[in-house]
């Protein structure tokens, strides 16, 4: 990689949702990164035609991986190709695309990994319709995971100075408690502490964590998961040298005094912890995927069908998402020296 131009790469996401349009509208403005688009050039002029109102077309032209890295020039996004089986509808997912989608995401990764690209942004997919096209899906975390091999991957999304990061992602609310084991607690924390000293450059990062259950077990009354689990694995974790907190109870973890002097904060499942940020900076907040080898992030929003092809969608998200990559991916780069 040469600086100061990181190369990040766009995966398009679900043709019929908002993806294609954002990426083709991140296209038009000055960006901290070269950037290349993975998914059907077509589809990303005629989205871009939504926005231009009349205005200039947007260049696609084939991305040869071996061309010299540069700026991103705005109104001008190298493609790498991956065709539909089937022309897109704004707001009406086919299945029959649901095989491109996840190529898309293969390339990404294939193409990080072997040093190509720098950081990878992944626009929003549908999980439904990738299902329906017989492809087994449960996310973009967990296919990242599986394609580099790697056992413990971590969610976290970012709003400004909040992180929240889980120790389960995309499960039914009543596996959650079995899920939430002392070995999956203590391989999470030592990720999530890793990646914010390693991606983050914070020498010493203090963590916040929650209990799974109201007001943390209540001293087992209201649950023992605290008592049996989580408070064991962190005592562990501390002993071998981690600075963790908890567990704390979920519904006062989030205020401000809870939360002075904390770098992250590591909650039990999905929707106890991602509400609070997503209120907190929802449309401009990032997912990151924490434990891979390569540099990932992602919007903090869904395909929003409703709004697909109508040129109004917030790229916010979608900006702060390659503006984080292309910070991540220097700093890995440069070696940075925790602060």
């Amino acid at each position: 990689m040469t600086e100061p131009w990181p190369r990040v790469a766009v995966t398009c996401g679900e043709p019929a949702g908002i993806g294609y349009e954002l990426t083709a509208a991140a296209a038009g403005r000055a960006q901290p990164a070269e950037l290349v688009a993975i998914g059907d050039p077509g589809l990303l002029r005629e989205r871009h035609a939504c926005l231009a109102a009349g205005g200039s077309a947007l260049a696609t032209p084939a991305w040869d991986e071996q061309s010299p890295r540069g700026p991103h020039e705005p109104g001008r996004l190298p493609v790498d190709p991956i065709p539909l089986s089937r022309p897109a509808r704004a707001g009406d997912p086919d299945p029959a695309n649901g095989q491109a989608v996840v190529d898309c995401l293969h390339r990404a990764v294939h193409l990080a990994t072997t040093g190509a690209l720098d950081a990878v942004v992944t626009a929003p997919v549908h999980k439904g319709v990738i299902n329906d096209a017989g492809i087994a899906f449960s996310g973009h975390t967990e296919l990242l995971a599986e394609l580099t091999a790697t056992e413990t991957p971590v969610m976290m999304l970012v709003a400004g100075s909040l992180r929240v990061a889980l120790v389960t992602t995309h499960l039914p609310l009543q596996q959650v408690p079995a899920a939430i084991t002392g070995r999956r607690l203590e391989a999470v924390a030592t990720a999530l502490h890793r990646d914010l000293v390693a991606k983050f450059a914070i020498s010493a990062p203090q963590v916040l964590v929650t209990g799974l259950n109201p007001h943390a077990g209540e001293g087992g009354h209201l649950g023992r998961e605290e008592i049996e689990v989580v408070e064991p694995a962190l005592a562990r974790l501390r002993a071998a040298g981690l600075q963790l907190t908890g567990p704390v109870p979920a519904d006062t973890a989030f205020t401000p005094a809870s939360l002075a002097g904390v770098d992250a904060v590591l909650a039990m499942y999905h929707d106890q912890g991602l509400p609070v940020l997503k209120h907190a900076g929802f449309g401009n907040a990032v997912n990151v995927t924490l434990g891979l080898p390569i540099v990932r992030t992602s919007v903090d929003h869904g395909t929003a069908l409703e709004l697909a092809g109508t040129g109004r969608a917030d790229g916010g998200s979608l900006q702060a998402a390659i503006d984080l990559a292309a910070d991540l991916a220097v700093r890995q780069h440069r070696g940075e020296s925790p602060a």
